[in-house]
């Protein structure tokens, strides 16, 4: 592994520097952004970002309504260069959600693109269209009010699960050391040129995506909305990496076997990732098969932006998330929180803790929730269960709260178990929770959508097949067959959502 340099300096996107100051110099016309059928070069992206920037720089904090636009990265951008905090809001959300975030990080203004119809929530706000005008002459980009890596850059809100949203408070170091850790592992550089269609409102989408680019000097298309035709045209026409999560790889896996050109296409790209949730082992094999290329897969949270990922000189090993990044220190803990799990067999799942200059500063006005969160000696729990194999490498198996299955004296993770059910013929979509039970403690149950729902796999069918992969006691007792299983807005599985009526 490399040695990583971390470059703390106030100044996230050099290329945009550069480019300001000099405009007819080969990196002003540097491809940047490209939404669709518009687009900014590094010059133009300086003209456009610099004089939002200098009206933005007494705001204090900013709400910016992030649609997957052109608009949204150049507000963020703008943001980031006038040192002001920057609130991405989900379009998607509900007024009660919205009016919880404006109330809790109470931006003065919120940006939008022109035309831009915005809720009732944000009618107190004062509104500042964005202008994408290129032909307005740069101005001198302001000097960043973040002399100090510690200044907050985002605050991201969760997705609130157990609550109302928290804002986690992202500062500056912590977008540029995951970004640097990101390039040291994927070999990340300035001719890389990114696609992806994910929203903006989010670490994956929107620091990984859209900033990740512009601080390498490199570039991003984005498709608007995720469409495998879309990504086939991207590939095809120079692009070099694919961001995407597992439901995105999943209609690609799906696709794959009549779009010749989308294999062609994917076969050609230098780096697939995906992230946000496990991408199941049966829809890695599917697209390797087809493409002669493997997805890869990374680790992070929004309190931790990146934790691990599998490296580009790696092995890219279907159902882990790699290794440690750079810089970040990450162990396995008992339930006490404490103790150590020192075992490096696949077997001995424990909950991740996470150390390091890639965390978050605090939850917004909750600093209750802030110091929960930490232990004693500056641990971040994450709350995520994951196994070691002997290499190293990591593999997720589950939510503490949700996907840790205590059966039979057991400590069970339910993500093998899905993995090994997305494996039989009979199964499109697979979620195991664990439910009470007198003897065992809590019994494993599986929810199907099956291939055919006119003749779907039985509970002992499925059992076999999970206790041939895993082990006996890792088997399902109970089955659940759906439509549908519900999913929030980056395709993971909402398993609170999944009751036994």
């Amino acid at each position: 592994m490399s040695p990583l340099s971390l470059d703390l300096s106030p100044d996230l996107f050099p290329a945009l520097t550069e480019a300001q100051a000099d405009p007819d110099g080969p990196g002003a016309h540097r491809p940047a952004l490209r939404f669709g059928d518009r687009s900014l070069t590094y010059g133009e992206l300086a003209a456009t970002a610099s004089p939002l920037a200098a009206r933005v720089a007494e705001a204090g904090r900013i709400a910016v309504w992030a649609t997957p636009t052109l608009e949204t990265a150049v507000a963020v951008v703008a943001a980031l260069l006038a040192g002001v905090p920057a609130v991405p809001l989900n379009p998607k959300s509900g007024e009660s959600e919205l009016g919880h975030i404006v109330s809790d990080s109470a931006p003065t203004l919120v940006l939008a693109a022109q035309g831009t119809q915005l809720p009732p929530a944000l009618a107190a706000l004062e509104r500042l269209d964005i202008d994408i005008d290129t032909s307005a002459p740069a101005a001198g980009l302001p000097s960043p009010g973040a002399s100090d890596p510690e200044t907050p850059a985002l605050i991201v809100y969760t997705s609130g699960t157990t609550g109302p949203p928290k804002g986690a408070v992202i500062p500056r170091r912590a977008i540029a050391t995951t970004l640097d850790a990101l390039a040291d592992a994927w070999q990340w550089t300035g001719d890389d040129v990114l696609v992806h269609g994910l929203p903006l409102f989010h670490v994956h989408g929107l620091i990984l995506g859209i900033l990740g680019p512009l601080r390498r000097g490199g570039s991003v298309r984005h498709l608007g909305r995720f469409e495998t035709a879309g990504v086939a045209r991207e590939l095809s026409e120079g692009a070099t990496m694919l961001f995407g999560v597992p439901t995105m790889y999943h209609r690609i896996a799906e696709t794959l076997p009549d779009d010749p050109a989308l294999a062609k296409a994917l076969a050609r790209a230098r780096l697939l990732v995906s992230g946000s949730a496990a991408l199941p082992v049966h829809d890695h094999e599917r697209i390797a098969q087809a493409t002669g290329r493997r997805v890869i897969e990374r680790y992070g949270m929004t309190e931790t932006l990146m934790n691990t990922s599998v490296r580009a000189d790696g092995e890219p090993r279907a159902g882990t998330v790699g290794v440690p990044l750079p810089g970040v220190e990450l162990r396995l803990t008992e339930e006490d929180g404490t103790t150590a799990v020192e075992a490096y067999d696949g077997e001995t799942v424990g909950e991740i803790q996470v150390r390091g200059p890639n965390l978050f500063t605090e939850y917004l006005n909750r600093p209750e929730a802030t110091a929960a969160a930490f232990t004693e000696d500056g641990w971040f729990r994450t709350g995520d269960m994951a196994v070691r194999d002997p290499d190293g490498y990591v593999r997720i198996v589950g939510r503490k709260a949700t996907d840790l299955i205590k059966s039979g004296g057991y400590k069970i993770g339910a993500g093998e178990i899905e993995n090994a059910l997305l494996e039989h013929p009979g199964v499109r979509e697979a979620a195991v929770t664990g439910e009470p039970d007198a003897d065992l403690g809590e019994r494993i149950v599986a929810w199907i959508v099956p291939a055919d729902p006119q003749s779907p796999p039985t509970v002992d069918e499925l059992a076999d097949h999970v206790a041939r992969r895993l082990a006996p006691h890792k088997r399902p007792r109970v089955v659940h067959h759906l439509d549908t299983l519900p999913r929030n807005d980056m395709g993971k599985i909402m398993k609170r959502a999944l009751t036994h009526d």
